[in-house]
């Protein structure tokens, strides 16, 4: 099984769901002549990574009440295995959260130390529509495009090739 990089997190993920993305993101309007990741900038970012990752642990804590409340041993096996895969479904769900918040706390951290916004591969800025969409964005459009065409390429997901 390979791992999760980001456009596997959104394929394949409801519109409404967590891992598509945060909910109630309000567009960043940046005034002429405003530097780019700013104090403001870097501010509506933290806002919206700590309200996303807030949103994403209020599901884990639902998941595991869920769970304890809907355990129940029923005697019809196929109501069993029914269950059964409907809890481990909702697991898988939680472990790609739980790799999404682990990006989420990256990414808050890139906040704090003022790399935020920048592409790690290239330096260049990676763009606020871009990372209002995906905030755990690590690279610019164009490094990532380079990164998938590589992987389609090599057919591996390994950072080697960079």
């Amino acid at each position: 099984m390979r791992p999760l990089g980001e456009a596997d997190e959104v394929e394949g993920a409801d519109p409404g769901s967590l891992l598509a993305g945060p909910r109630n993101v309000k567009p960043y309007v940046a005034r002429r002549g405003e530097q780019y990741m700013g104090k403001q900038q870097l501010a509506h970012f933290h806002q919206i990574l700590t309200s996303w990752k807030h949103d994403l642990m209020m599901e884990v804590d639902r998941t595991v009440t869920h769970m304890k409340d809907e355990a129940a041993n029923f005697p019809d096996p196929n109501d069993r295995a029914t269950q059964e895969e409907e809890f481990s479904l909702e697991l898988r769900t939680r472990d790609r959260e739980r790799k999404l918040i682990r990006k989420i706390d990256e990414a808050l951290k890139r906040v704090e130390d003022g790399s935020y916004g920048y592409c790690l591969e290239t330096g260049e800025e990676i763009g606020i529509k871009r990372l209002e969409a995906r905030p755990v964005a690590t690279l610019s459009l164009e490094a990532q495009e380079r990164r998938e065409r590589r992987e389609r390429q090599y057919g591996d997901r390994d950072d080697r090739y960079r």
